[in-house]
């Protein structure tokens, strides 16, 4: 549409305005419309490229050579070229400048007129001049009206950014949950089952067949608590609730720790989040208890407070000999990493005193 205006006045400036011509004052009107015909296309050209500097300048230089062109010939619509580069002066140009130049407009084009510098100042009034400073007002409202409509699309594009950072926040968290159940199910169980693989091998070689026949058993054993730990993992994924008391006894049940659990404090359901990853802390450290310190005895302290729940993990030394390799280090990490995300606090380390002492000990707070 600004186009199609631009061409239309172009158009019919030079098929009204006159005299035009080769010589004499018909040079002078020919080259005053080609310049503000010149000056009228430029404003198409985007902000970015032109600097605010020489917009100033070429729209100032403009607004004289449309005055100038009133001034010169004798008739037609040349008076059209101030009012668009006015308008375009208030688009483009800060307030003040914009109403300076409009101001300028104003004064030459209606001077021009009211002292009858031209040939056809007979045709116009001269208060038409004066109102050629007039559309300066319709271009500072579309320059509002432009600099909202990019304010609300900087600010949706802004939240849209946003959004999709928090979503890949979220998914980058949710894939460090399942790392850790992941790490908690599969690393614990094969280690477990290994462990009595390379016994049951060791058994062979020295021909003890009942010992054998035990570790056997015992990884037999650990791929049903694996099975009931992998259904415990999808639970978690899917947020389903789970009993923070009846799941925690089953799980000190299942690792071979009958009667171990103590709980303190008035009973309450707690949210899932913290039930699913006391949960893994315990198991974490049911395992670590039997991989470290076999044949020691675990304890293991639920405590309902008022404003939290604490879970203790408690193992004396080992009566047998220890027979694993070096961990993944990744247990202690994953625990510290889910007390995190819960606000909570955990501490881990040697007993130091008590029947426990030279065993090892984890305790997570939890704040609700």
């Amino acid at each position: 549409m600004q186009w199609v205006l631009t061409l239309f006045v172009i158009a019919t400036a030079f098929a009204t305005v006159r005299p035009l011509g080769l010589s004499g004052r018909g040079l002078a009107v020919t080259v005053l419309l080609v310049v503000n015909s010149l000056a009228l296309v430029a404003r198409h050209l985007p902000e970015t490229k032109v600097p605010p500097r020489a917009s100033l300048i070429w729209l100032t230089l403009a607004i004289a050579a449309a005055a100038a062109l009133i001034g010169v010939s004798r008739s037609g619509s040349s008076y059209l070229f101030a009012y668009f580069l006015v308008g375009h002066a208030g688009f483009r140009l800060p307030v003040k400048q914009a109403v300076s130049l409009a101001a300028l407009s104003s004064l030459l084009c209606g001077g021009v007129l009211y002292f009858h510098l031209g040939p056809g100042h007979h045709l116009l009034p001269w208060a038409l001049g004066l109102t050629t400073g007039a559309p300066v007002v319709m271009g500072i409202v579309n320059r509002s009206r432009q600099r909202a409509v990019w304010a609300v699309i900087d600010a949706a594009e802004s939240s849209e950014r946003a959004a999709r950072a928090e979503a890949q926040a979220a998914v980058l968290t949710e894939r460090g949950r399942i790392a850790r159940d992941v790490h908690d199910v599969l690393a614990h169980s094969l280690a477990g089952i290994n462990m009595q693989l390379e016994l049951a091998d060791a058994l062979i070689e020295a021909g003890d067949l009942e010992k054998v026949r035990e570790a056997n058993r015992k990884a037999h054993s650990l791929v049903r608590q694996s099975l009931e730990q992998a259904q415990w993992t999808v639970h978690a994924l899917r947020e389903d609730a789970l009993p923070l008391v009846g799941s925690l006894t089953a799980l000190i049940d299942s690792s071979g720790h009958r009667d171990a659990l103590t709980v303190n404090g008035t009973v309450r359901d707690v949210p899932s989040r913290i039930t699913q990853n006391l949960l893994r802390i315990a198991q974490e450290s049911l395992t670590n208890a039997a991989r470290h310190a076999p044949g020691g005895e675990v304890r293991v302290e639920l405590t309902f407070d008022a404003a939290s729940t604490t879970l203790k993990v408690r193992n004396s030394p080992a009566t047998r000999a220890v027979r694993v390799g070096v961990g993944s280090g990744m247990g202690l990490i994953g625990m510290r990493e889910r007390v995190a995300l819960l606000g909570g606090t955990i501490t881990a380390g040697p007993v130091t005193e008590g029947p426990a002492a030279g065993g090892w000990q984890v305790e997570a707070v939890i704040p609700e």
